[in-house]
């Protein structure tokens, strides 16, 4: 285990870091299991050695959900393409699409508002806001662009995105104590839906909504 010296190094540790918690959050269930040390190990790093890159676990982290609103405004650039005059239905799809393909920013969004940008330092936490605010805009005018829904419409629709996503993922992965619970009373396993389908009928309903109150 090396330290990194130059910049070009300690970059690349940085990287390593953030795909070791990454990986370790596919691999076990969720960012609520990473642990720095976990990390560290994944990475190749001594324990120690993590802090010379971020402050602490919950500063990693955000900095893979900032990174999580870049991901989602890249996925739906590819999916729109040249695309032009989505209805609501098609709109609500490709917004579905697209963040369900992003499974670990799906789940630190609830971990966001609850813990992570509010256990950073001040400068941290504005560094995420502006950047995801940024994405946020960029996403609104790919939309806007693509849709017959209009602007403030389509940020309504993302408004009611969020949380969904942020909460159906959670329920679609319940612990390994629900799991067991669940087999035991199946009728409790209503809880456990299946995410995309769910998540794409409900936005899909609020898309239609939305345009016919316009």
């Amino acid at each position: 285990m090396q330290r990194a010296r130059s910049p070009e190094n300690k970059a690349r540790r940085a990287e390593d870091l953030l795909a070791a918690a990454a990986d370790l959050a596919a691999e076990l269930g969720g960012v609520r299991h990473v642990t720095l040390a976990a990390v560290t190990e994944r990475a190749g790093l001594h324990p120690s050695g993590v802090r010379r890159y971020f402050a602490s676990r919950e500063e990693l982290l955000l900095e893979l959900a900032e990174r999580g609103w870049g991901e989602w405004r890249d996925a739906i650039t590819a999916e729109l393409g040249e695309r032009t005059g989505l209805g609501p239905a098609e709109t609500a799809a490709a917004i579905s699409t697209t963040i369900a393909s992003l499974p670990i920013f799906c789940d630190l969004l609830t971990h966001v508002p609850l813990s992570l940008e509010g256990d950073v330092d001040v400068e941290r936490a504005r560094s995420y806001k502006t950047n995801s605010f940024a994405a946020y805009d960029e996403i609104v005018a790919l939309l806007d662009d693509a849709s017959t829904l209009a602007g403030e419409q389509i940020e309504s629709l993302l408004a009611v995105t969020l949380p969904l996503a942020a909460g159906f993922w959670q329920l679609a992965h319940p612990t390994p104590t629900l799991v067991e619970l669940y087999a035991e009373n199946p009728r409790w396993a209503h809880a456990a839906l299946d995410f995309e389908p769910r998540l794409t009928r409900l936005l899909e309903a609020t898309a239609v909504g939305l345009a016919e109150t316009a």
